[in-house]
């Protein structure tokens, strides 16, 4: 993955500032702001769906356009994601901050650790 890939990141999270406070009828981001948090929350649950069945379909279809609609619709996942994040001043880097943290972790040891 380039430097420019993980840049994004960046610019996604200038790009939702920039639209925090827009017209809502200027940019779909926007829009979703202003009907924050539930609009973006619900965009991601439905894009989650869109995902799964996605995969669904990717195991019976086998092909290239199967997988393009995985990453479509992941991309979709991750695009609402970060705009619902934003509310809370996260951004992508955050994650990618702790998946780095957790990487070479054992998953069982790594949730046992979560404070209950």
């Amino acid at each position: 993955m380039s430097a420019d890939s993980l840049d994004v990141f960046a610019r996604l999270a200038q790009t939702f500032a920039s639209r925090r406070d827009a017209d809502p009828a200027s940019s779909y981001v926007a829009k979703l702001f202003s009907k924050a948090p539930d609009a973006a929350l619900k965009k991601v649950g439905e894009e989650a769906t869109e995902f799964v069945m996605a995969c669904k379909d990717a195991e019976i279809e086998s092909n290239a356009a199967g997988h393009e609609r995985v990453v479509g619709e992941a991309a979709d996942v991750w695009f609402h994601m970060l705009v619902a994040m934003s509310r809370y001043d996260l951004t992508g880097a955050d994650v990618l901050a702790e998946l780095t943290r957790r990487e070479g972790l054992s998953g069982v040891e790594e949730k046992a650790s979560r404070p209950k």
